[in-house]
């Protein structure tokens, strides 16, 4: 499923299919990778169904089979601002999502418990919609942001910690991981679009 609800659709190589902005791929592939890349999660299981499922990792399989075969490595994405030919955009996504799991990993003990318990309750609700959970992430990021260091880059701090706040959630609810997945992403799209671009640009100048 999408940031909105809706069936995955599958890109071309040269981006969007027209069904969908191609961001919404770059941005569930870096969540994604985010979430593999942390330690000690209960949700194992739940990640990898969804990798079997989401075509941005779909993509990447293929593209190592085709390196394994030939020796060639397409770029099934264009971040944007970055050069079709530049390094290979997988790479680009995996290396930016490590460094974030990374900081999170040192970091996540600085997340109120209760915090995490309160978001988990608001999930559970059925009733609520896609932009009453984007609002209450955001709520939980405003308030966890108070309890980290401010020499940290703002919109750095608030993309590694909207990821953390959804892998403390799956964490703590694994049957919550697609929603709280889907989330994170629409969240990310939503506010912090234009910082992953920048992101991108800079890991590869």
């Amino acid at each position: 499923m999408d940031p909105e609800g809706r069936p995955w659709e599958r890109q071309g190589r040269e981006g969007s299919n027209g069904t969908g902005h191609p961001s919404e791929h770059i941005t569930s592939l870096l969540v994604f990778s985010f979430l593999k890349h942390c330690t000690h999660c209960n949700f194992r299981n739940e990640l990898e169904m969804l990798g079997r499922e989401l075509p941005a990792v779909a993509y990447l399989e293929e593209e190592a089979e085709d390196l394994q075969t030939d020796g060639n490595r397409s770029s099934h994405f264009r971040l944007e601002g970055i050069a079709a030919d530049s390094d290979s955009q997988d790479e680009v996504i995996h290396n930016i999502a490590m460094r974030l799991a990374q900081m999170g990993d040192e970091m996540e003990s600085r997340v109120q418990p209760g915090l995490v318990q309160n978001l988990v309750m608001r999930f559970r609700n059925a009733n609520l919609s896609e932009e009453d959970r984007r609002r209450d992430l955001a709520a939980a990021l405003d308030q966890a942001m108070q309890d980290f260091p401010r020499d940290m880059e703002v919109e750095k701090t608030k993309l590694m910690l909207a990821m953390l706040l959804a892998k403390k959630v799956a964490d703590h609810t694994p049957s919550l991981f697609r929603e709280v997945f889907r989330t994170a992403v629409s969240f990310i799209n939503q506010d912090l679009r234009a910082y992953v671009r920048n992101l991108g640009r800079n890991e590869v100048d």
